[in-house]
């Protein structure tokens, strides 16, 4: 890792801090209309991605990146998304209304639910995303399931910023960008491994 340069104010870990930060305010703003969600999250991605390459992760190179790829196959994934999560709702509501067996259907509805969040997440960080969907999410159900490790990491991304946002409502606006980045680190974590 390069070092602080003469005259410099911060060394290369704040500005890689204040980069994650930044594209996480702008994939907040990109996420508020709901269907944009995977796009968005898809695109921190590979901005982030792109800082390991010496590309500059700003918010500028974000919305450019972001305005090119959205298509109307995102919207479907965002639309797929957004029932998914809508129907897990309905599910939990209905299996807290005191149904016959509601105790194991909520646990079933609950395992199958994270497991495809791991899938969804892992899918956004895979490079794949950019321009095919259907690629990116076969191949992050293998990952899913051929590294355990990586996949218990990106439940603890994203437990970690769900817990943030609950927490302290202003933070569910930062908590993109160091999600996006741990999904990143998860996904080079794997190529590299698989090298």
């Amino acid at each position: 890792m390069p070092t602080q340069e003469p005259g410099e104010v911060f060394g290369p870990r704040m500005t890689l801090l204040a980069d994650v930060l930044t594209v996480g305010l702008a994939t907040a703003v990109a996420c508020l209309p709901l269907v944009t969600v995977p796009a968005a999250l898809s695109s921190a991605c590979g901005v982030l991605r792109g800082a390991g390459e010496d590309r500059p992760a700003t918010a500028g190179r974000y919305f450019s990146v972001l305005w090119r790829r959205l298509r109307p196959g995102d919207l479907l994934a965002g639309t797929i998304v957004l029932a998914g999560a809508l129907l897990f709702a309905a599910d939990l509501a209905l299996a807290g209304a005191g149904l016959p067996g509601a105790p194991l259907f909520a646990v079933v509805a609950a395992a199958i639910s994270t497991g495809a969040l791991v899938v969804g997440l892992r899918a956004c960080a895979r490079p794949e995303s950019l321009t095919d969907w259907p690629a990116a999410v076969r191949e992050a159900a293998r990952d899913t399931v051929r590294d355990t490790g990586g996949s218990a990491l990106v439940l603890l991304a994203a437990a970690t910023a769900t817990l943030c946002a609950w927490m302290l409502l202003p933070l569910a606006f930062l908590a993109p960008g160091p999600l996006a980045l741990a999904l990143t680190a998860v996904e080079v974590r794997r190529s590299t491994v698989a090298r």
